[in-house]
């Protein structure tokens, strides 16, 4: 079995190399390697020699595709994860540029972290402001779905300004007596729903009108 892995292994080896490519382009050199981004671009990274080393670069492609797709790494906490990230594969940030150096003999390890860094930063996409939203609104759908809550999905209301409003979700209550809690909270600490005057009034006179 481990001869098997071991051909295996070279198979593989040699896979990564037949499906990288190289090209001069003045004082460096544009590695394309096979592994994918999100949105399935080959990622390329760059190396020039510099104090008697070489200078591996992405070029600032990754973090300026973060910013261009609409997901910025401005507040503290995502820069924090940012630094992190980075951290945990020896890669620095030099404005949007993803960088390491290497020798000789550290250029396949160090190859090796710019691209795994690579990836793990492009998958920070998924911060979005829009991305988020979009997975929170997944997750309330499937937690009504699952507690068998009958509700539907964007609702857009006028109000008495003559202003519509969007509502994510509108759900099915019982008159008087709703009350309102968070997704995670059992029943017994839902709060009773707060009804203005006008609600009052209009629920009385409903109940009037079946009486």
């Amino acid at each position: 079995m481990i001869e098997e892995i071991e051909r295996l292994i070279g198979q593989y080896v040699a896979w990564l190399k037949d499906r990288t490519s190289l090209r001069q382009l003045n004082d460096c050199v544009e590695i394309t390697t096979p592994h994918l981004d999100r949105d399935n671009d080959y990622l390329q990274i760059y190396v020039r020699r510099e104090n008697g080393g070489l200078l591996l670069s992405d070029d600032g492609y990754v973090l300026d595709d973060l910013t261009s797709s609409g997901c910025t790494l401005e507040s503290a906490k995502r820069k924090k994860l940012l630094e992190a990230t980075l951290n945990g594969f020896g890669v620095r940030q030099n404005g949007s540029a993803l960088e390491v150096h290497a020798t000789a003999d550290s250029f396949p390890r160090r190859k090796h972290d710019l691209i795994q860094a690579m990836l793990a930063v492009n998958d920070m996409f998924f911060l979005a402001s829009s991305v988020v939203a979009s997975l929170f609104l997944e997750d309330v759908a499937a937690w009504l779905d699952l507690h068998e809550i009958r509700y539907t999905q964007k609702v857009r209301f006028m109000g008495k300004t003559g202003f519509d409003h969007l509502f994510g979700f509108v759900i099915l209550s019982n008159g008087s007596k709703a009350r309102i809690g968070g997704m995670t909270a059992g029943f017994e600490h839902f709060a009773e729903w707060k009804e203005t005057d006008d609600e009052k009034e209009r629920c009385a006179r409903n109940c009037a009108d079946l009486a």
